[in-house]
């Protein structure tokens, strides 16, 4: 049982070497491109999300922090795209990897990082020690500070992999209810079936939901150094 139910978050192969390159790489094929003047109406309605969701993520920020909008709109599209194609049948889902998680929550918190800590030397390192400290907290303060300071990035990663890891496993195991109540009863097969299409639904919402909470937060500690 615990096969089977664990089976979608493993890593596929082929030719005994591992597909995560390629299916990382799928969902760019799947935002069309016009050399023409004239854009369809896809195109149209993909530019005004991507503008829309831009100017929401960049209002807070300044001109150094906008300067991180081309790489805060490629991870939310990538996020958001493997986390929807992931919910099809016999599908592979990245973003379900703590170490995929990882891999993008380290470099983008370090980044941050580094970049307050360039531009911003002071205000970063006083985030250490708020003003007004008793000097017999001063120790246990900044070891406080400096722990929760370097559990951010595993907090993006496990926050991420935990919702699309919990959601796939719920609707595993309702998948597996309908087809084990199929031959029983009729009723409380449609009524775990209507169960299914609900959670489906709630699992596409947060798909988007998850990847727009990402990259908020990496937005929001970019603000916070810039």
């Amino acid at each position: 049982m615990n096969e089977n139910l664990f089976t979608p978050f493993t890593t596929p192969t082929l030719l005994s070497l591992p597909a995560v390159v390629p299916i990382i790489l799928f969902p760019t094929l799947l935002f069309p491109t016009s050399k023409h003047l004239v854009n369809n109406r896809l195109i149209t309605i993909q530019q005004n999300l991507t503008q829309l969701i831009l100017k929401q993520m960049m209002m807070i920020h300044n001109t150094k922090g906008r300067t991180w909008s081309l790489m805060l709109m490629a991870l939310i599209i990538f996020i958001a795209t493997t986390n929807l194609l992931g919910l099809l049948p016999h599908s592979f889902t990245p973003t379900a990897q703590l170490s995929m998680n990882l891999a993008m929550a380290i470099p983008l918190w370090a980044g941050t990082v580094i970049t307050g800590l360039r531009f911003k030397t002071k205000s970063s390192l006083a985030h250490f020690l708020p003003q007004g400290t008793p000097t017999l907290l001063i120790p246990m303060l900044v070891i406080i500070e400096t722990i929760s300071l370097f559990i951010q990035p595993v907090a993006l990663a496990v926050r991420l992999t935990a919702n699309i890891t919990a959601g796939h496993l719920l609707m595993h195991l309702i998948g597996s209810a309908v087809l084990a109540l199929s031959t029983i009863n009729f009723l409380v097969t449609s009524l775990t079936f209507v169960l299914l299409l609900l959670l489906t639904i709630l699992e596409i919402a947060v798909a988007l939901i998850q990847a727009y909470v990402f990259t908020l937060l990496v937005s929001l500690y970019l603000h916070d150094n810039t």
